[in-house]
């Protein structure tokens, strides 16, 4: 099992940043990806950027890209979303998820897939004011 935290949710005016942190603990050698998504009240969880974990390939929304950043941090086991320039339409709940070697399935693996991911955290809040 594996366990997600996700921390650095806030308040921020438009223009502002937060950095978002998702700690990873349990068996935690067997990553493949990890992905922030976000979601608000009634609608589908939101793509918004995902990271391959060995490879250290990127991918992003086209609304988040050249604003926000997604890094990892092997040895803490720790996904990080640096966001700049934030905007009021970035308010939502934001989640991080994770998917495991030993369920990927073929050799190419879609980030934006919500079901594709094996676990998730429990959310953190970011509300932008205009």
């Amino acid at each position: 099992q594996v366990q997600l935290v996700e921390s650095g949710g806030g308040l921020v005016q438009a223009g502002g940043s937060l950095r978002l942190s998702c700690a990873a603990s349990g068996r935690t050698f067997e990553f493949y990806a990890m992905a922030w998504f976000r979601q608000d009240p009634g609608k589908e969880r939101e793509f918004v950027s995902g990271i391959s974990w060995s490879r250290g390939d990127t991918y992003y929304a086209d609304s988040v890209k050249g604003r926000f950043t997604i890094s990892r941090d092997s040895a803490k086991n720790t996904l990080y979303l640096q966001m700049n320039s934030l905007k009021p339409e970035d308010t939502s709940d934001y989640y991080c998820g994770l998917k495991e070697e030993r369920t990927l399935v073929g050799s190419v693996f879609d980030f934006t897939w919500v079901d594709g991911y094996d676990y998730w955290g429990q959310g953190t809040q970011v509300t932008v004011s205009s």
